[in-house]
């Protein structure tokens, strides 16, 4: 279920008069195309939660994890937010929003509301809510942030990150409720050993199958520069090892400004 009270997910989250049973810390919301996945070029409005229970060393929302910010917005609010745009299309995303009870609040509205939802998650967490493509990001050991790649460089997290990153059960779970993508973010060939193991216990807890069009493999970087670097590694394991590959479209595009 979810974690809304784990205080290392909120901590650093501005607190508002908003902040009720109904409402979401919100670090942004905006429109715009659809960067990964099956969806990629889909225009969108995306609703970043901020708040994470994990703290990838590589995150390219560093102000919903690392340093969470954010105001409190009631769920009628947002609705009416997301109104204003003209996309049918709604990416929930953090952090990871499903640590907010909330979140199952507000995607019930947006199914009544006739929206297509990609909910963008860890896969630490199992809901009880409408998702019509929950995207799940395994996270892989090397995203757990090691004393020379944590980003505030305190080494505080490296031990609670890799204790949570990864949770079989929900993986399992997230596959048989919805129709699901397994996202990895690879940096590179050493993580593909540890993707096709997960990828074998999942397939063994989950009573539905896991096919492989619906494995991805994601450069990591969050900058052009970076991508240049990952990008043409990552596309030849998606060709050596028979997965999708998946772009950074929003990345390629605006490179790492915010709202994209």
């Amino acid at each position: 279920m979810p974690v809304a009270s784990d205080a290392d997910a909120l901590e650093g989250v501005a607190t508002a008069s908003a902040e009720t049973a109904d409402a979401l810390p919100i670090n942004e919301l905006f429109c715009s195309l659809q960067g990964e996945g099956r969806l990629a070029g889909t225009p969108s409005v995306f609703v970043r939660t901020s708040g994470c229970n994990l703290r990838c060393w590589f995150c390219d929302s560093y102000h919903t994890s690392w340093e969470p910010t954010g105001d409190w917005y009631a769920i009628e609010d947002l609705l009416d937010a997301v109104a204003g745009y003209d996309a049918d299309h709604v990416v929930l995303t953090g952090g990871e929003p499903l640590v907010h009870d909330a979140s199952a609040d507000l995607l019930d509205r947006l199914a009544d509301r006739g929206y297509h939802t990609t909910v963008e998650t860890n896969g630490t967490i199992v809901p009880d809510a409408p998702i019509d493509l929950a995207s799940v990001s395994p996270k892989l050991a090397s995203s757990t942030p090691t004393p020379d790649r944590d980003p505030k460089g305190e080494g505080e997290w490296a031990r609670r990150h890799e204790n949570r990153r990864l949770d079989v059960d929900a993986l399992a779970a997230l596959v048989e409720r919805y129709e699901t993508q397994l996202k990895f973010v690879v940096t590179g060939p050493e993580d593909m050993s540890e993707i096709e193991a997960l990828l074998e216990r999942v397939r063994a807890a989950a009573d539905d199958p896991v096919p492989d069009d619906s494995v991805l493999l994601m450069p990591e970087g969050r900058t052009r520069d970076r991508l240049d670097e990952t990008r043409p590694v990552v596309a030849d394991l998606a060709l050596e090892h028979g997965y999708r590959y998946t772009p950074r479209l929003h990345v390629t595009l605006w490179n790492d400004a915010p709202g994209t």
